[in-house]
């Protein structure tokens, strides 16, 4: 029952966040999939480096 409650939390201030401050949950995304493109690159980065 705890961790339903948590998720419906976390749900629930997203969606407060979305609705009072969009140009912030805006850059919170841009930046969460900046930071997931910039980790595959410096993965294949180094399988590069490894395979040179």
């Amino acid at each position: 029952m705890p961790k339903k409650l948590l998720i419906w939390l976390v749900i629930a201030f997203a969606a407060f966040y979305l609705f009072t401050q969009p140009e912030g949950a805006a850059d919170a995304v841009g930046g969460a999939f900046s930071a997931v493109g910039d980790a595959f690159g410096s993965v294949i980065t180094f399988l590069s480096a490894l395979f040179d």
